[in-house]
């Protein structure tokens, strides 16, 4: 269903999008934090990676749900947040989306106790330093954390280091901000995040591909239904 390509209205309407919702415990609505948590679940799932023995490492984990999920299907995990100080400097800490340990990765209880505690460790990782020895796994993810690394060369470069630690066959699902009105001017260099261009994405897909990676076409339709003609 979902190869790289843009949020889109219709994809709310998709039966599999309540299927997530309802897995995740979430309530379905239109919002693009929720698409992505959906994304993420789907892409992995129709690809035959959220299965038992399987190894992952999610970046900038925050407090979202898919530690818990995935570890509840069987798979190893390593969830990364910044280091607390860090965070508390760029606001992610006042505003509920970091995390520093295991304890609030499983708030929703979507995971057993005791299997969540056998299957997930939690490690502070810069993403723009990402530790040489951390390891090598079948899945990396992150959702909406690579334009906050300072620069969009920063987050590109996130991006080749994360497709790094994957072993032979391994898989990486990552989710961005997109800049749909232009393909010059954008949003770079800022601490907060940035925004991504058409040409930034098709850099990457390039880089990517002289490394010796697969990248999956890239849809960049952005739909025509009514909340793709609303601008918040």
């Amino acid at each position: 269903v979902f190869s790289s390509m843009l949020c889109r209205e219709q994809h709310f309407h998709l039966p599999l999008f309540s299927y997530w919702c309802r897995l995740l415990k979430e309530i379905p609505r239109f919002h693009r934090k929720q698409w992505e948590l959906v994304y993420i679940c789907q892409a992995l799932y129709e690809r035959g990676y959220l299965r038992e023995g399987l190894t992952s490492i999610g970046f900038g984990v925050g407090k979202e749900p898919l530690v818990s999920y995935f570890a509840s299907c069987g798979v190893k995990v390593l969830a990364t947040d910044l280091d607390l100080f860090k965070a508390k400097e760029l606001g992610w800490v006042s505003t509920g989306q970091h995390s520093n340990n295991l304890d609030v990765l499983n708030e929703l209880k979507l995971c057993d106790h005791h299997k969540f505690n056998d299957l997930v460790r939690f490690m502070n990782v810069d993403m723009n330093h990402i530790p040489t020895d951390i390891g090598s796994f079948d899945f990396c993810w992150s959702s909406c954390a690579f334009e906050h690394l300072g620069s969009i060369r920063k987050g590109l470069d996130f991006v080749l280091n994360s497709a790094r630690l994957l072993k032979p066959g391994g898989i990486a699902v990552h989710t961005t901000e997109y800049n749909i009105s232009s393909n010059s001017k954008t949003l770079d260099n800022n601490p907060s995040f940035v925004i991504f261009r058409r040409c930034d994405i098709e850099l990457l897909d390039d880089e990517l591909k002289s490394e010796g990676y697969q990248v999956e076409p890239i849809d960049f339709s952005s739909g025509e239904d009514e909340l793709e003609r609303y601008v918040d």
